[in-house]
């Protein structure tokens, strides 16, 4: 026998090795398990090892009590009893609905091989591990959009970026086309770019204008566009330009837009529209809004002239995840003698030279930008031969809502509004965008780059219609007979009953330090509502010691008055008596598309994107 010949092994000899190798694996396995559950659970202080309970991920009590009021004799839960489950907690009514539910959860557990040997039901773990997986989710995977998107542009929610181009702060940070491309990606469908002539008045820079960011090229912000604009929806893309170009540069521009984008540009046909296009007579279009171009004005910028009146602005900066969301109380303390003053957002001072119009540009223009008269009564008339963009500041829009809600509701029903931020806002932080959606301004515009709460639900309100960017709006605030008045004393429509189970995953996604250095985390979770007045609310669980796997059992009421409007905001944090809570993960959906029942809800970091491993097990119901 040469070396390197297998040896003659007999087949129960060969059979005996296998075993062996099988059991070898095995105990590799548990030991490998047993070290990590000792790592996780043993922490150093000083010279002593603290030891700590290993996290079980085992269902909780009351998931336990819901799978055995379903499961049969032999502790498993068959096919007719899964179809009772769905039908009876799920909220699943269609007969379809339920045998392909039913189907897919069995070849889940199948390939899972969770299914109990012989009678072939779903075991415990089994049904544990389907809820929490992402097939369960609380918004439907697979559901897409769905609103009529037949509509004029006026009646969606419009998913809107601020300075798109920044990417960071409003004052010195660099100005790129990577924000406007992740932008995209993310589901925005409005994008925002200033044109400055560059220092020797020959060419054009994309930047935000008398500060101190460095300026990038207008060629590698359209080429982004172009590019990334229909990744994520196939819905038009809205390019908004704060335009402070002399003719000759307008005409550049001109070129440059129309020779990138081609024929995904859309030309209107005529300078004046009755009625705007719907998003599917767009779809994979992109479409420029702007002011028309009658002369040019070396004046300050519309965001320069909006900080005049935003001094006494609160340029706090945002916490660690963010500041609560205001409920907007304090603006009916806002006298009347001050709501005639409003920011003047466009050019309009004192005009400097008047140099002629470029026809080009002009014939670019497929919305046209009001030009404001700053006078509330005329600026909010509806036209009816005629449909335009109007844009407002921050703090102008704050003061209209008080005096003129009811004009704002009516003249979103056809034209298009625009809220953007105040400048004094150099971090980049956001307002609470309810503010603009609970009176109908469809282009709630915010600082993607500015992460925290407000932002969160900015991200939470456009998960809707698929993440498409377009949400259609409530129908009560397209109703011309009876305007909405989201201040008034609303009756209640459902109450939606959640329960946070227990959730899991930091300790994949997290140093056993991240949180605490001697010991576990003490999780808790934060639940509520963000809506009209009457609805937002926030309250909590209790903490939960010294463990990676949380598990609450705790149950929150909310009573809606208007539950179209209403986004459900849920984090995570760990509680620390000597300093500032950590932060654990946070999320904010639809209430109006929730799944009813048991759901696995992921949550996101700060920046809104979505955590490997983190996740929460909950429930929905509607009474």
């Amino acid at each position: 026998m040469r070396l390197g010949d297998e040896l003659p092994l007999s087949p129960p000899i060969k059979a005996l090795y296998i075993c062996i190798y099988i059991l070898n694996l095995a105990h590799a396995s548990i030991a490998y398990k047993e070290r990590w559950s000792a790592a996780m659970t043993t922490y150093m202080v000083c010279c002593f090892r603290r030891r700590f309970r290993p996290a079980s991920n085992e269902p909780s009590e009351a998931i336990g009590d819901v799978f055995q009021a379903y499961a049969g004799g032999d502790g498993a839960l068959g096919e007719e009893a899964l179809r009772r489950f769905l039908r009876e907690v799920q909220g699943e009514t269609s007969d379809g609905d339920l045998d392909e539910a039913a189907r897919e959860i069995m070849a889940f557990a199948a390939e899972q091989k969770l299914l109990k040997k012989g009678g072939g039901g779903l075991t415990m773990e089994g049904f544990h591990r389907w809820l929490c997986s992402d097939a369960n989710a609380a918004l439907h995977p697979r559901r897409g959009v769905h609103d009529d998107m037949g509509l004029p542009l006026s009646h969606y929610f419009i998913y809107t970026g601020h300075n798109s181009y920044l990417t960071g702060n409003q004052l010195s940070s660099g100005c790129s086309e990577a924000p406007i491309a992740k932008a995209l990606h993310d589901g925005v469908r409005v994008i925002e770019l200033d044109l400055w002539p560059n220092a020797a008045k020959d060419d054009v820079e994309v930047l935000h204008g008398r500060t101190w960011t460095s300026p990038v090229e207008l060629a590698k912000c359209l080429e982004a566009i172009k590019e990334h604009s229909f990744v994520s929806s196939p819905y038009p893309v809205i390019l908004t330009l704060e335009d402070h170009l002399t003719p000759h540069l307008q005409a550049k521009v001109a070129k440059m837009i129309k020779e990138t984008f081609g024929d995904t540009l859309h030309l209107s046909e005529s300078e004046t529209m009755t009625e705007f296009p719907s998003p599917e007579d767009l779809r994979e279009k992109i479409i420029v809004s702007t002011k028309p171009p009658k002369e040019y004005l070396q004046t300050k910028s519309s965001k320069e002239e909006s900080q005049n009146e935003s001094q006494n602005g609160n340029c706090e900066e945002e916490s660690v995840w963010g500041e609560e969301i205001p409920d907007n109380k304090a603006l009916m303390d806002v006298g009347r003698q001050d709501t005639n003053r409003y920011v003047k957002e466009e050019e309009d001072m004192e005009k400097i030279a008047q140099l002629g119009v470029n026809m080009e540009y002009k014939r670019l223009i497929a919305i046209s930008l009001t030009r404001r008269k700053h006078d509330m009564d005329e600026d909010l008339k509806v036209d009816p031969d005629k449909v335009s963009r109007m844009s407002l500041g921050e703090t102008a829009y704050e003061k209209a809502t008080i005096t003129h809600g009811a004009e704002i509701i009516k003249f979103t029903q056809k034209n298009l509004l625009r809220i953007f931020p105040r400048t004094t806002r150099i971090t980049s932080s956001n307002y609470n965008p309810l503010m603009g959606w609970r009176y109908g301004a469809q282009m709630v515009a915010a600082n993607m780059q500015g992460h925290g709460r407000k932002l969160w639900l900015t991200q939470g309100m456009f998960r809707a219609n698929g993440g498409c960017g377009y949400v259609k709006k409530p129908d009560f605030l397209m109703n011309c007979d009876k305007m909405f008045d989201p201040r008034s004393n609303l009756p209640v429509k459902t109450k939606l009953k959640v329960i946070v189970y227990m959730g899991d995953g930091w300790r994949f996604d997290f140093h056993k330090t991240h949180f605490d250095k001697f010991s576990p985390p003490d999780f808790y979770a934060r639940v509520g509502i963000a809506g009209v007045v009457a609805d937002t609310r926030m309250e909590e669980t209790k903490v939960i010691m010294d463990n990676w796997i949380p598990t609450w059992d705790h149950e929150f009421v909310f009573p809606l008055a208007v539950p179209e409007l209403a986004l459900l905001r849920v984090e995570v944090h760990e509680s620390d008596n000597h300093q500032k809570d950590d932060f654990g993960g946070q999320t904010c959906l639809p209430v109006w598309e929730l799944r009813t029942g048991i759901r696995s809800v992921r949550l996101c970091g700060r920046d809104g994107e979505m955590m490997q491993s983190v996740k929460l097990l909950m429930r929905f119901e509607f009474t």
